[in-house]
């Protein structure tokens, strides 16, 4: 498949890409997997597609963590165990 370069297309995967805390070139290439298998020709129908990953996206965002505050929340310290290290 060869690479859309339209302006609000690209918009669409940028913004995918900042909600599931992930480069632009894994965003488009998320959208182009759904967009080979729904089979879209036009750019309109392309850019509907990547709109719905979009939607899809931010439904997932408020229902759950995302990536990056899971890892937040993994890297967080008990209070009494701040200076702990362990060695192999």
């Amino acid at each position: 498949m060869y690479p859309i370069n339209d302006r609000e297309y690209l918009k669409i995967c940028a913004e995918i890409a900042k909600v599931m805390s992930i480069s632009l070139s894994s965003a488009k290439k998320k959208v182009e997997i759904q967009i080979a298998k729904e089979g879209s020709k036009t750019i309109e129908h392309k850019r509907q597609v990547a709109k719905e990953l979009l939607n899809i996206c931010k439904k997932d965002e408020g229902d759950k963590l995302s990536s990056s505050r899971i890892l937040d929340k993994l890297m967080e310290t008990l209070e009494d165990e701040d200076n702990f290290l362990t060695e192999d």
